[in-house]
């Protein structure tokens, strides 16, 4: 699976152009899958020139962000998919972050706020104290640095838009 990616920057004179026009692959892992489609761990500074800033981990810092494609796929289907080296090292480092809660495995606090919108199938999020919501397509979540976990208990991969906005770490 693969989703398009149109990028704009401006060029010496700034004028708007288009700097990339591309497929970006969806690699799977175990039970999801995703792509970064655009991300820096710092705040943009104009004009840019439409080239992806550097970034270093999954999830930004203060002033970071994140944009990104997440595949859940069925529970019954964990497994499945395409590993690729560049998916499998997501995915440890997703489950270096979460695997730290024993008594739920996935469940995860990150500082940042969230913003997901279900492009297709259907997703769950639990939350602390077993609050369950049920998301289908076109349904939207704003997370604000709560904890939680996603699944999908469905029959097909749920497809999410991902955007993440670092802000201040806990104390």
């Amino acid at each position: 699976m693969n989703i398009r990616r149109v990028v704009s920057g401006q060029d010496g004179n700034g004028r708007s152009i288009i700097v990339s026009d591309e497929r970006i692959e969806i690699s799977s892992h175990g039970s999801m899958g995703g792509a970064s489609l655009w991300s820096a761990d710092a705040l943009p500074r104009f004009p840019i020139d439409g080239r992806q800033s550097p970034f270093t981990t999954l999830f930004p810092g203060p002033g970071g962000y994140r944009f990104s494609i997440m595949v859940l796929h069925p529970e019954d289907a964990a497994g499945s998919g395409k590993d690729t080296p560049e998916a499998a090292a997501r995915a440890r480092q997703f489950h270096d972050i979460v695997e730290g809660d024993a008594d739920k495995p996935g469940m995860h606090t990150t500082d940042t706020v969230d913003f997901e919108v279900v492009l297709s199938g259907e997703a769950s999020m639990e939350l602390d104290d077993d609050i369950h919501v049920h998301l289908k397509a076109g349904d939207t979540f704003v997370q604000n640095g709560t904890r939680h976990r996603w699944y999908n208990r469905g029959t097909e991969d749920a497809v999410v838009a991902v955007f993440m906005l670092g802000g201040e770490p806990r104390r």
